[in-house]
């Protein structure tokens, strides 16, 4: 059985980052299981309003809900304080993507702090940057992307067992800072590919 607290947080960080003016990628979501470990999980994607698909630029976002941090809740919800409380491993992946050729790493550096706000007691730091370049066949040149991954935890303090509305205004504030770097990548003069070509029917 899933107790509500991990969907209360999705609940809360979707109305964030559609009240950041993002546009959710429907196709993206998904809400997983590990039937041999227990671990749940979420993903979602959002791009800026109005991009084309697939969108230049994207933010991929992930909540991890582990094994042990639904004992911890169990035994927090029935009187039993646990030894440690539970945790939501949270991970955000920033996406440029369609780029034509190389992009100056330079730029794209200098639009990424080190480290997300705090989402209650902690935030989220940045891992490195990858560089993807695609030969498709059929394709004369190749295709480039550049990821950028944070990774971190929220903390759940017994206010927010007791209320995950106390954390609307931190995940808000995440989700604004995630909208105004995804813009800020976006900005960046860069050569993009056009847009796939729609599907028949569409």
């Amino acid at each position: 059985m899933l107790d509500h607290i991990l969907v209360d947080l999705i609940t809360e960080t979707r109305t964030a980052l559609e009240n950041a003016l993002l546009q959710r990628q429907a196709v993206e979501e998904r809400f997983q299981v590990d039937v041999f470990l227990g671990d749940v999980s979420w993903e979602t994607s959002y791009s800026l309003p109005g991009e084309e698909q697939p969108p230049r630029v994207r933010a991929d976002l992930s909540l991890d809900w582990p094994t042990w941090s639904q004992s911890s809740y169990r035994s927090w919800s029935i009187g039993e304080p646990p030894e440690d409380l539970p945790e939501v491993v949270v991970e955000i992946t920033l996406r440029q993507q369609r780029l034509a050729a190389l992009p100056d790493l330079a730029a794209v550096m200098a639009c990424l702090p080190d480290e997300s706000p705090p989402v209650g007691r902690d935030s989220l730091v940045r891992a490195a940057t990858v560089v993807e370049q695609v030969h498709e066949p059929g394709e004369p040149e190749p295709r480039f992307a550049v990821e950028t991954t944070y990774q971190g935890t929220i903390r759940l303090v017994e206010s927010a067992l007791e209320d995950t509305a106390t954390l609307a205004g931190p995940v808000g504030e995440l989700a604004r800072w995630v909208a105004s770097v995804l813009v800020r990548l976006a900005d960046l003069d860069f050569a993009y590919l056009p847009p796939d070509p729609p599907e028949e029917g569409d």
